[in-house]
């Protein structure tokens, strides 16, 4: 084997181990930060295809519905934090929550959730994160008088002003 492949292969082989280190740290660093998603019957039979149960400790994602009359608020004077506990559920299982801090204003019982913590032992979930779900057919009071206020104008308001888009093509042409 002449130098010139001998040097080759090594710079080749050295790239590979490079390229292969990097992949391994980069996999290792992601590795706390994955979150998978669950449901409550997923958590307690497993996900359907590989049969897995989370383990004690793993961080993951559980969507439900809150529990209605699950809902217990705590407070604690001291610290003017407020402890909640509440029951997620679907059609296959249900899985109890604790959440130290202060709900979205679109928490509600019989709501869609979506809650981001650690499993605990009994299918318990220490919740850092609670995220709630919300009707897709919600409009702001806000934005529902705007469009009646729009629907109430002539038609001539919704016109092109062909002086203006002429001032702005100007403009562009100008500024190039």
């Amino acid at each position: 084997m002449n130098i010139r492949r001998r040097n080759r292969l090594w710079l080749i082989c050295s790239i590979l181990v490079g390229v292969g280190l990097t992949l391994a740290l980069i996999l290792y660093a992601l590795r706390s930060s994955i979150d998978l998603f669950y449901t409550p019957g997923e958590i307690i039979y497993g996900k359907r295809e590989t049969q897995q149960i989370p383990e004690v400790g793993q961080r993951l994602r559980v969507g439900g519905m809150v529990m209605p009359g699950s809902v217990v608020r705590d407070s604690d004077p001291v610290s003017n934090a407020v402890n909640i506990t509440f029951t997620v559920y679907d059609a296959e299982g249900e899985v109890d929550v604790s959440y130290h801090g202060i709900l979205p204003d679109l928490f509600k019982e019989g709501q869609g959730v979506v809650v981001q913590g650690e499993l605990q032992e009994n299918n318990h979930i220490l919740a850092k994160e609670v995220l709630a779900k919300h009707d897709e057919n919600y409009t702001p009071p806000e934005v529902e008088k705007a469009m009646q206020e729009n629907h109430r104008r002539p038609a001539a308001a919704y016109k092109d002003n062909a002086s203006w888009s002429r001032k702005l093509v100007a403009f562009y042409c100008a500024w190039r």
